[in-house]
């Protein structure tokens, strides 16, 4: 993954529907607010914040942003590197959402416990910071 050094607000302005948007502002805000840095535009329209490097326990190793999301259609898609497991009390009461091995699927920002997606986006953050772990990645950040 890389860097493609686009606008991060055209690219937002540019998002539909008008609801997604919104939760993209919302999104930029929160994150900003937990890693205190700016959001850079990444390939696949992903909104990153700060940039690590991974090596799993495959071997497959590269560069990602060590947070972020993407205002897609149907929902706001916001990428863990700790991966979904490793959040499952918090979002048990998060509202409503989907979720993948390490992507979470926000429909609504609206109708979510801010609060509770505060705590799941830092102690994402935070594993990222302290290094990941041997069994599922082992990350270091870059910038």
């Amino acid at each position: 993954m890389e860097r493609t050094g686009a606008d991060v607000a055209t690219a937002i302005a540019k998002t539909t529907p008008a609801a997604r948007r919104r939760d993209a502002v919302t999104m930029l805000d929160l994150l900003r607010e937990v890693t205190g840095r700016e959001p850079e535009m990444w390939s696949g329209g992903i909104i990153g914040f700060g940039t690590c490097h991974y090596r799993y326990p495959t071997g497959n190793q590269g560069h990602s942003p060590v947070i972020g999301f993407a205002p897609r259609k149907t929902a706001l898609t916001v990428y863990l590197l700790d991966g979904i497991g490793a959040h499952a009390e918090a979002l048990a009461d998060l509202g409503p959402h989907r979720t993948g091995v390490g992507c979470l699927y926000l429909p609504d920002l609206g109708v979510v416990d801010h609060d509770r997606l505060r705590a799941v986006l830092a102690a994402s953050y935070r594993f990222v910071l302290e290094g990941g772990s041997a069994e599922y990645a082992q990350l270091t950040l870059v910038d």
